[in-house]
């Protein structure tokens, strides 16, 4: 695969380093590892859901942080004193830290627990000032 070097584009654009940034870090290797697995979709035009499959987990485990531009989703799993003699395990039962990079102006609306799958609503408020409007023409 090849890298595609963006350097020059920094004189010529002023106010976008943020999106370069976005652009040279998407180029990266993923650090995070599969688990847990999850799926995003698209209800409407501004509106979103992040489900992922947490089985194992309640909902004191599991916190959601939201800081600007990034939403944090982790879980802590409770250690039990006793240890159960495994025969096959294969339901993970380790902790979890899931980052995902938002949009602007998107904030998450809800988050819901049901059947061992976490369901996360997400909205994009657009401020009114950022809308396009009609600009009328004098005479």
């Amino acid at each position: 695969m090849r890298n595609i070097d963006i350097s020059p584009l920094y004189r010529h654009a002023i106010g976008f380093d943020r999106l370069f940034n976005l652009v040279e870090n998407s180029q990266k290797k993923p650090s995070q590892n599969a688990y847990p697995p999850y799926n995003i979709e698209q209800i409407d035009e501004h509106n979103y859901r992040i489900t992922m499959a947490v089985a194992g987990f309640s909902e004191d485990s599991i916190s959601l942080t939201q800081n600007e531009n990034m939403l944090v989703v982790s879980g802590d799993i409770a250690c039990s004193e006793t240890k159960p003699n495994y025969v096959y395990q294969g339901i993970a039962e380790r902790n979890f830290e899931r980052k995902f990079q938002l949009a602007d102006y998107v904030n998450v609306s809800s988050a819901s627990m049901e059947n061992g799958l976490l369901h996360i609503e997400l909205v994009r408020l657009v401020p009114e000032a950022m809308k396009a409007r009609k600009i009328l023409i004098n005479k």
